[in-house]
C-alpha cells in the first residue's frame, strides 16, 4: 500500500531542516514507485506510492482539487464504475482513484465518504476554510496517524515518523499497554499519549485550536433480508462473497493467497479460481503459500491445502515451520520499534516467505482473517437464543433452548443463563478465567484498566438492535482492533486485502436471521451449504481447527536461563504494569509444563523487550540517521505465527 505523510504549522513556521528529507527517505522503503509532495507556507505534504493496480501509476499525488484542496489517498477503490457513471462529465473510465475520490469530494464534500467501498485511508487540507480532513474506511484497513499541539498537525501512515520524532518525548498510553493484554488495544489509541490513530469508520477534522471526530457512516442496525427457502440465502451469499473475492483480485502483478488448510482460506482460493476461469478478474495469476509443521501432531494442514491443490491443478509455496524456533534469542543490537510485539522478522520461515514474495513479484496478499468469526465459526446459539429473548418469542425460545442443549450437551437452563447473563454488567456477568486478566499485572493497573482488559467487552441492550447484530459489531470491532496493531510490510513492500471484511458482505451477515450462519450441532451452516460443489468436501466438512502449540512452552524449558534474566528488574515492574514475583512463578510453571495462559504470557514478553528498547531509546543522546538506536543488552524475538497459533488454539 502507498505512504503518505504530512505536516502542518498553523501560522506558517517551516520544518526542522532535515526532517522532510528523512521522512521522505524512510516512506521509499514502503512505496518505491516514485514520490511526489507538495509545499505551501507551513504546509509539506508527501506521498510515496506502491502500484498494484492498472490504474494506480496514473496518479498525481498529493492531487490538488478545483478548488484548491489538496488530497493523498492509499487506497483501492471498488465501485468507482459507479462514480465515474454519476460524473461523467468529469471523469472517463480510465481514471484513477484518486481523481475519482477528489472529485466526489467536490461535489459531495465529506458525505461522499460513505459512499467509498474498498480499503482506503485519506487526508485532505483545505486551504480556503484552514482545515485538515483524516479519514478511514469502515473495517480500518489502512493505517493513518495523527498528533496535534498548539501550533500544528502532524498525520502519517507510519506510526514511526511521529513516534521518532527529533523534539518530542512521549509518555506510554496505559490504556494501550491493557489493551495489548487482551490480545488487541481500542482502534483510536497507540502506544504514546498524544499520537492517535484515525478510527475505522470517522473522519477527523482538524482546525487551529479545534479537534473533532464523527462517524461518516455506519452499518444500519435496522436492515433485514428475510428469503422464505434455505436456498435464496445460499444463493445471496455466493453472490456477494463472489463479489468480494473479485474485487480484491484486481491487481497489475501476480497475486499471492494465502492457503493454510481451513474453511477460510481455501473458500477465498477456490471462489478466485472460478471467478479468474470466468475471466471477469483482472489479475495475472494467483498462487498460493501454505506453512505446515509435521513436529505439532494436533496441526497436520498438508491433507487439506493438498485437496484444494490438487484441486487447481497446480501446487503453491510449502513452507515448514518445524525448523522454527518459537521464541529467539539473539545477543546482539536491535532497533526500537514503534510498537510492542513489532520485532523484524528473521525466523527460517520468515526469510522463506520474504524471498519467495520478491522472487515472485508479488503485492497482493489475499488473507482469511475474519472468516470464522462473521461466518458463525464459533458455534454459540446465544446471539440466537438472546433474539428471541428481545422480541418475547418465548415459545419458541423454549424450543431452541430444548434443541441446543441435546446440540450441546448441557443443560437448557445453563445455555439459559449464559444468554441472560450477556444483557449483564461485563462485571457482574464475569465468571470463567477466560475472561481474567493475568494473574501477574499489578492490581491497581487491574483496577484502573478494566475494561481495556476484557477485550472492551459490553453487554447487550434490549432498547437497541437485535441483540444477533450487537454481537455481529462487537465481534467486527475485535477484528478492527487486531488490523490495527498489524505491521505495514516493507520487506518487500505489498498490501493485503481481506475478502470476509467486505462492506457488502458483512451488512449481508449482519441482515440475515442468525440461524442461517450457526445451527445446532453445524457451525458455519449458510457457508458450507453454499459452496458445496466449490470447495472440496474435505474442507467443507472437516472439524473446527484447534489445537494446543507444544513448542512454546518446551522452549521455555530449554532457554530458561535466558527467560529468568529477562524476568529481572523488569521494566514493567517498575512502570507499575507487572507483579514481578508473580510473573516469575508463571514462567517457572511454564517451565515445569503446568497449565498457563500463553498468549499473555508472550505478550508480556514481547512488552517488557519494547519498553527496555524503549529506555534506552529515551536515555541515549546519539541518534541514528532515521532515529532508530541500538540497544547493546540481549533481546528476545517471539515469532508471531507461533503467536498466532497458539491464539488459534484459545479461540
Amino acid at each position: 500500500m502507498s505512504v503518505q505523510f504530512g505536516r502542518w504549522h498553523y501560522e506558517g513556521a517551516p520544518p526542522i531542516s532535515g526532517h522532510l528529507e528523512k521522512a521522505q527517505e524512510f516512506m521509499e522503503t514502503y512505496g518505491p514507485d516514485g514520490s511526489r509532495s507538495y509545499s505551501a507556507p507551513g504546509v509539506n505534504i508527501l506521498y510515496s506510492a506502491l502500484h498494484t493496480t492498472k490504474e494506480s501509476p496514473t496518479e498525481t499525488q498529493p492531487q490538488v482539487t478545483r478548488s484548491g484542496a489538496v488530497l493523498t489517498w492509499d487506497g483501492r477503490l471498488d465501485n468507482r464504475a459507479e462514480f465515474t457513471a454519476l460524473m461523467s462529465d468529469r471523469l472517463g473510465a480510465d481514471s484513477s482513484d484518486v481523481s475519482v475520490v477528489a472529485s466526489a469530494y467536490e461535489r459531495w464534500g465529506t458525505r461522499c465518504f460513505g459512499r467509498l467501498l474498498g480499503d482506503w485511508a485519506l487526508s485532505i487540507w483545505d486551504p480556503n476554510d484552514r482545515s485538515l480532513v483524516l479519514a478511514k474506511d469502515p473495517i480500518g484497513t489502512r493505517p493513518l496517524y495523527y498528533a496535534t499541539d498548539r501550533s500544528e498537525a502532524t498525520w502519517s501512515s507510519l506510526l514511526e515518523q511521529l513516534v521518532l520524532h527529533p523534539e518530542k518525548t512521549l509518555a506510554l498510553d496505559e490504556e494501550y499497554i491493557a489493551g495489548y493484554f487482551s490480545l488487541f488495544p481500542a482502534t483510536h489509541l497507540t502506544p504514546y499519549l498524544g499520537i492517535m490513530s484515525v478510527p475505522p469508520c470517522c473522519l477527523v477534522r482538524i482546525e487551529p485550536g479545534k479537534e473533532t471526530t464523527h462517524k461518516y457512516w455506519d452499518f444500519d442496525p435496522g436492515k433485514r433480508i428475510r428469503y422464505r427457502t434455505d436456498a435464496e440465502y445460499q444463493e445471496h451469499f455466493r453472490t456477494v462473497f463472489r463479489e468480494s473475492v473479485r474485487r480484491r483480485l484486481w491487481s497489475r502483478s501476480p497475486i499471492l493467497a494465502e492457503l493454510s488448510g481451513g474453511m477460510d482460506s481455501c473458500s477465498i482460493v477456490c471462489v478466485a479460481d472460478a471467478v479468474i476461469a470466468q475471466e471477469s478478474a483482472e489479475t495475472l495469476r494467483l498462487d498460493t503459500l501454505s506453512y505446515f509443521n509435521d513436529a505439532e501432531p494436533n496441526w497436520n494442514e498438508r491433507p487439506y491445502f493438498s485437496k484444494v491443490e490438487e484441486k487447481r491443478g497446480r501446487a503453491g509455496c510449502h513452507i515448514d515451520l518445524g525448523a522454527d524456533h518459537p521464541f529467539r534469542f539473539e545477543a546482539k543490537t536491535a532497533a526500537l520499534q514503534a510498537m510492542p510485539g513489532s520485532h523484524p522478522r528473521n525466523s527460517q520461515s520468515a526469510r522463506q516467505r520474504v524471498a519467495h514474495l520478491r522472487e515472485g513479484g508479488y503485492r497482493v496478499v489475499l488473507s482469511g482473517i475474519g472468516g470464522d468469526e462473521v461466518t458463525g465459526g464459533v458455534p454459540t446459539p446465544v446471539p440466537e437464543l438472546a433474539d428471541l429473548l428481545a422480541r418475547a418469542r418465548l415459545g419458541r425460545l423454549a424450543h431452541q433452548l430444548k434443541v441446543w442443549a441435546l446440540a450441546k450437551r448441557k443443560p437448557w437452563f445453563h445455555l439459559f443463563f449464559e444468554t441472560t447473563s450477556r444483557f449483564l454488567p461485563p462485571a457482574i456477568a464475569r465468571s470463567s478465567k477466560e475472561k481474567q486478566p493475568p494473574v501477574w499485572l499489578d492490581h491497581m493497573f487491574v483496577n484502573r484498566h478494566q475494561l481495556a482488559l476484557s477485550g472492551y467487552q459490553g453487554r447487550l441492550q434490549l432498547s437497541r438492535a437485535l441483540p444477533s447484530f450487537q454481537e455481529g459489531i462487537s465481534t467486527l470491532d475485535a477484528l478492527r482492533r487486531q488490523l490495527a496493531c498489524d505491521d505495514l510490510p516493507s520487506d518487500p513492500p505489498y498490501e493485503k486485502r481481506y475478502p470476509y471484511l467486505d462492506r457488502d458482505l458483512l451488512e449481508f451477515l449482519f441482515a440475515i436471521p442468525r440461524e442461517q450462519l450457526v445451527r445446532p450441532g453445524e457451525r458455519r451452516s449458510l457457508m458450507r451449504r453454499a459452496l458445496v460443489g466449490i470447495v472440496p468436501a474435505e474442507i467443507l466438512q472437516r472439524r473446527r481447527k484447534a489445537y494446543m502449540a507444544r513448542t512454546p512452552l518446551a522452549a521455555i524449558s530449554q532457554d530458561w536461563e535466558s527467560f529468568a534474566a529477562l524476568s529481572t528488574n523488569m521494566v514493567a515492574a517498575s512502570l507499575g504494569i507487572v507483579n514481578a514475583r508473580s510473573f516469575t512463578e508463571t514462567l517457572e510453571r511454564a517451565r515445569q509444563g503446568k497449565e498457563v495462559p500463553i498468549v499473555s504470557l508472550m505478550r508480556t514478553l514481547d512488552l517488557e523487550i519494547w519498553l527496555r528498547a524503549r529506555e534506552q531509546h529515551m536515555s541515549s543522546n546519539d541518534q541514528s540517521a532515521n532515529n532508530h538506536i541500538g540497544l547493546s543488552r540481549d533481546a528476545v524475538a517471539i515469532d508471531d505465527r507461533s503467536l498466532a497459533e497458539v491464539r488459534q488454539s484459545l479461540s
